[in-house]
């Protein structure tokens, strides 16, 4: 029983991290060499919740 407990939970940690990181925004965007640094900085920062 402790078995199928830590397999089961061992990989439903590993699908979870999986799917966290396949949802990032950054994830599609790649800047070019002919980017200025204010774009590249913009493609890979985290957009601002304002409340």
């Amino acid at each position: 029983m402790i078995d199928n407990l830590a397999l089961g939970l061992s990989h439903g940690l590993m699908m979870l991290a999986a799917f966290l990181l396949l949802k990032r925004p950054d994830l599609d965007r790649e800047p070019s060499p002919h980017d200025t640094a204010a774009t590249k900085r913009k493609a890979t920062e985290k957009p601002r919740r304002d409340a």
